[in-house]
């Protein structure tokens, strides 16, 4: 099965320090293992059969770089979820939503999201247990989402199933800068379903399932079977992480 995707290649307003900690102008452009970030990814969505890729970019030096990899590019927006609005906008459902900083994507991940979709989704993301991310790679810091059947941390690989899925593009654009605060977003669920995060009381699936009526979409997770797969290069030690991984010396 083919698919549409879209890349979220977008640089936040000012210097950006990982950038500069790589010498790079671009964090897209960062190189790994003798590839550039935005090439690595590309080249796994195209491993996993993506047909038509786009590339939000918010430099010309990246969006240059992501048409000679033989990928479309538009103007990013300001933030990834109203690049994601305007990718949706552009290329419909289905549609892979994933980022250029996710250096080590696999393009088995990517099948195993869409594979195991089910008729009744309209939104699918890949998590992973923290259990699996402390043994795939012990050294690396997450942020994690902590329910009554385990600590779980996002993967940056979505795929929106049908057109439904603009409700969940809807609330992201909500809680975009609560990113890194969970409790925060469970919060915009109501007073009980935080209490019970707090407490530990609130499973995965509930609140899940919860998210999904406050969006008016349905979203299914998929549990990722690599820790791997939650490691994005965000910042320095995550940079030094990646590339120690990928040269074998982890």
């Amino acid at each position: 099965m083919t698919f549409d995707a879209l890349v979220l290649a977008g640089s936040r307003p000012g210097a950006d320090p990982l950038a500069a900690y790589a010498g790079v102008a671009d964090k897209a452009l960062i190189v790994i293992g003798g590839e550039t970030m935005l090439s690595r990814v590309v080249a796994a969505l195209r491993a996993a059969g993506a047909q038509r890729i786009v590339v939000a970019a918010s430099s010309a030096a990246v969006a240059d770089h992501a048409r000679a990899l033989g990928a479309e590019t538009l103007p990013a927006a300001e933030g990834p979820s109203a690049s994601v609005a305007r990718g949706f906008a552009l290329l419909g459902a289905p549609l892979l939503v994933t980022t250029a900083d996710h250096a080590l994507l696999r393009p088995e991940w990517v099948r195993r999201l869409i594979d195991e979709t089910p008729a009744d989704a309209d939104v699918m993301a890949l998590l992973a247990r923290r259990e699996a991310i402390e043994r795939d790679a012990p050294a690396t810091a997450r942020t994690y989402f902590r329910f009554a059947d385990g600590a779980w941390s996002g993967c940056n690989l979505f795929y929106l199933a049908n057109p439904a899925a603009s409700g969940a593009i809807t609330l992201w654009k909500q809680v975009e800068t609560d990113r890194k605060r969970p409790w925060r977003i469970i919060r915009r669920l109501g007073p009980g379903v935080l209490l019970r995060y707090l407490l530990r009381r609130l499973t995965l699936t509930a609140a899940i399932t919860r998210l999904g009526a406050f969006a008016g979409a349905r979203i299914r997770i998929v549990e990722s079977g690599s820790g791997l797969a939650a490691i994005d290069v965000d910042k320095p030690a995550d940079l030094d992480l990646v590339r120690r991984l990928t040269s074998g010396a982890i």
